[in-house]
C-alpha cells in the first residue's frame, strides 16, 4: 500500500503538519503489510482512507497509535510549531475493538506489565502470564474524574459505565505506562517482581486447593479409608455421633466402652497444628487435619481469595449428629482440646454456630466407700462428696488418662447418653477460645506480658518452679 498527499499547507495550521508520515513499513512476521507510506494531514481537513478488506487500513491506523512496530517515521506538529503527540480517538470498524488490543484499563494494565516482564526475562520457562488478580493484589488507583456525563454502575461509584470514559483512560494509561516502565526501570523492576510474587502465590494456593480437593473428596471405604478411623454400623446421620479422642491408648479406651452402633472414633496423633498462626496451604499438609476433615464429611469453609472454591461446604453432607472432643483431663489434654476447638472454628465454624460441637468431661476423682463409686469432675464435686461421706472409710484416687481408664468406667462417665456431661460448645466460647489461644500462643507478645502482669498471681500455686 503505498499513499502519497499534497505539500501544500491547510490553513488552518499555518503552514505546519499536524501529521506527517514518510517512508512507513510495517510487517507482523514475514509477512509485509505496509510498504513505503508516505503521506501529510493538515489542521482542519477530512480525510477518508478507502480500501478493500485486508489492504492495511486498521494497521496503518494501530501504527499511528502506537501500537505496533514500524520502520519511517511519523511526526506530529502542532500550530505554532510545536512538535509533541496529541491525543488521538480511535473509532474501530466493528463494536469490539480489534484482536489484541486492550479493552479496558484492567486489560491494560495486564497487557503493560506482562509486556514488561516479556522483554526483560522476569518469567520463567513455560510459565503462565499474570492476569489481572495478580496486579490488583498490589493496586491502588485513586482518580478526580470531573465530567457532567459520568454515570456510575451504583450507588459506591465503584464502577464507570460510561465507554468513552473507559476508552480514554485506557489510551491514558497506554501512553503513560510505557513511558513510566522506560523512565523508572527500578521502580519497574519492583512492580514486575510484587506482580509475580503474587502470581506465583495465586498459583501454588490453587495447587493446594486442587490436592486438598482430592483429599477431602470421595467416600470413605476400603479404597479411600482413614488411617486409625473406627466408624459406626448405623447410616442414620442423626443418630451418629463422633468421638475426637487423644493418642492410640486413649482410643483403645473408648473403642472397648462405647456402643459400636451409633458411637465412631477418630484418633489423632499428639498435638496438631496450632489454624490461628498457620496459613491455608501448611494447614492442608496437615494429614490429622485433612483426615478429620474427611471424616466429617461436610467440607471446609475457607476464608481466602484464592482458594475460594477450595471445596462447597455442605451441612447437608456431615455424617454425625455429634462431633465429641474427648482428651485427658490434664494440661496436655486441655490444650488438645483447645487447638482442636480452634481448627473447627476456623475451618468449619457453622458446625459450632449450629450445635454440633460438644466437649465430654472426664472426672477428675475416683472416691470409692464400700462398694460404691462416686465420681468428681472438680474440686467442688470432690470436696461436696466427701462432707457426705464424713466418718466413712472411703479412698480417693486420681482418675488416671483415658488409656488407662476401666471400659465400664468410660461407658458411665463419657460414653453412656444417660450418665456422660457433654458440654456444647457455643460461638461465643469458640471465639473467647481463639481470643485467649491467640494471646497466650500467638504473636501478641506485648498482650501476652500484659495479661500475665494482671492475671499471672492467680496460676502460681499451679506453676512448677521448683
Amino acid at each position: 500500500m503505498s499513499v502519497k498527499k499534497h505539500e501544500n499547507a491547510g490553513s488552518g495550521c499555518s503552514g505546519a503538519c499536524c501529521l506527517k508520515v514518510a517512508d512507513l513499513s510495517v510487517s507482523l512476521g514475514e509477512q509485509t503489510i505496509l510498504e513505503h507510506v508516505s503521506f501529510h494531514l493538515h489542521c482542519g481537513e477530512i480525510t477518508a482512507l478507502i480500501g478493500p478488506n485486508g489492504a492495511g487500513k486498521s494497521t496503518l491506523f494501530r501504527t499511528i497509535l502506537g501500537q505496533l512496530p514500524y520502520a519511517g517515521t511519523i511526526d506530529f506538529q502542532q500550530a505554532g510549531g510545536r512538535r509533541t503527540r496529541p491525543l488521538i480517538g480511535y473509532v474501530p470498524q466493528s463494536p469490539s475493538f480489534d484482536r489484541g488490543d486492550p479493552v479496558s484499563v484492567l486489560d491494560l494494565f495486564v497487557s503493560a506489565i506482562d509486556a514488561y516482564l516479556k522483554q526483560n526475562g522476569k518469567y520463567a520457562k513455560n510459565e503462565s502470564k499474570i492476569t489481572f488478580q495478580d496486579v490488583a493484589d498490589c493496586l491502588v488507583l485513586v482518580t478526580n474524574c470531573f465530567s457532567t456525563q459520568t454515570s456510575y454502575e451504583n450507588q459506591t461509584k465503584k464502577s464507570i459505565n460510561n465507554r468513552f470514559i473507559q476508552e480514554a483512560m485506557t489510551e491514558f494509561f497506554r501512553s503513560r505506562l510505557q513511558v513510566y516502565f522506560l523512565e523508572n526501570k527500578q521502580e519497574a523492576d519492583r512492580i514486575a517482581e510484587q506482580v509475580l510474587i503474587n502470581k506465583r502465590s495465586r498459583e501454588t494456593a490453587e495447587r493446594a486447593r486442587i490436592t486438598v480437593k482430592k483429599k477431602l473428596s470421595g467416600n470413605l471405604d476400603i479404597a479411600n479409608r482413614v488411617q486409625k478411623f473406627v466408624d459406626c454400623r448405623s447410616r442414620d446421620a442423626s443418630r451418629r455421633e463422633l468421638y475426637i479422642v487423644e493418642g492410640d491408648s486413649a482410643m483403645g479406651s473408648v473403642k472397648l466402652s462405647r456402643d459400636a452402633e451409633f458411637q465412631g472414633i477418630m484418633p489423632i496423633r499428639g498435638k496438631i497444628l496450632n489454624c490461628l498462626k498457620a496459613d491455608y496451604a501448611r494447614i492442608f499438609k496437615s494429614e490429622i487435619i485433612t483426615d478429620l476433615l474427611r471424616v466429617m464429611g461436610c467440607g471446609v469453609e475457607v476464608r481466602d481469595k484464592h482458594v475460594k472454591d477450595l471445596t462447597a461446604f455442605d451441612l447437608g453432607s456431615l455424617r454425625w449428629n455429634k462431633i465429641v472432643i474427648c482428651t485427658d483431663a490434664d494440661y496436655d489434654g486441655f490444650q488438645i482440646r483447645t487447638l482442636v476447638l480452634t481448627m473447627l472454628y476456623r475451618l468449619v465454624p457453622t458446625l459450632i454456630r449450629e450445635g454440633y460441637v460438644y466437649i465430654a468431661e472426664t472426672p477428675l476423682f475416683e472416691i470409692t466407700c464400700k462398694d460404691k463409686t462416686w465420681f468428681a469432675y472438680n474440686e467442688t464435686e470432690k470436696a461436696d462428696i466427701l462432707k457426705k461421706l464424713e466418718g466413712k472409710k472411703i479412698s480417693v484416687a486420681r482418675s488416671k488418662g483415658l488409656g488407662e481408664n476401666e471400659p465400664e468406667m468410660m461407658w458411665l462417665t463419657t460414653m453412656n447418653p444417660e450418665t456422660r456431661r457433654l458440654i456444647k460448645v457455643m460461638p461465643e466460647d469458640a471465639e473467647k477460645t481463639a481470643f485467649y489461644f491467640d494471646l497466650l500462643l500467638g504473636d501478641n507478645l506485648a498482650g501476652r506480658k500484659e495479661y500475665i502482669a494482671e492475671n499471672g498471681s492467680q496460676y502460681l500455686e499451679m506453676a512448677d518452679i521448683s
